[in-house]
């Protein structure tokens, strides 16, 4: 089943996904340096603050392409999974937005509270990503069958001279 918001035949969602995994976990990290370096705490909070904030914003444009190609799916058992791929996705970003409220409101220092926030929300992440996965590589989501290429190659992988 093709994607419906794609670009040339290029699914958008996937494409985008990797900025805010990249930024969360890139945030995890500088909370870890954060703890493990008092004497630059102030640098390594406001690299996570700032990475954390962008990561929500990618997710949100991450998020629209999803939709529309959740819209599109039918079948049931995929339905299944990516309704739970979706809000397991929602409620990471509302984790994320609670933490950046949370650390809005508390001293510089990180607290060890809003990394453990950042904790469940990457554990979270990967469940909601390894759902991602199987509805690309076990159900074929967003998979365009039969393309030109694969249609023109031999079982033995070279090029049919005849197509």
């Amino acid at each position: 089943m093709a994607s419906r918001a794609s670009i040339y035949r290029h699914p958008i969602h996937p494409m985008l996904i990797v900025f805010p995994i990249g930024l969360w976990v890139f945030s995890f990290v500088c909370d870890l340096v954060a703890l493990k370096r008092p004497e630059n705490s102030v640098f390594w909070n406001d690299m996570a603050f700032y990475t954390m904030a962008a990561g929500v914003v990618g997710a949100i444009a991450a998020a629209i392409p999803g939709f529309i190609d959740y819209l599109g799916l039918h079948e049931p058992r995929v339905k299944r999974i990516a309704t739970t791929h979706l809000v397991l996705n929602l409620v990471v970003v509302i984790l994320y937005v609670f933490n950046l409220g949370f650390r809005l409101n508390q001293p510089v220092e990180t607290k060890t509270s809003a990394v453990l926030i950042s904790a469940i929300a990457i554990v979270l992440l990967a469940i909601s990503g390894w759902l991602g996965g199987s509805m690309v590589y076990v159900h074929g989501v967003a998979v365009e069958r039969g393309s030109t290429e694969s249609d023109s190659r031999d079982q033995t992988g070279r090029r049919d001279r005849a197509a």
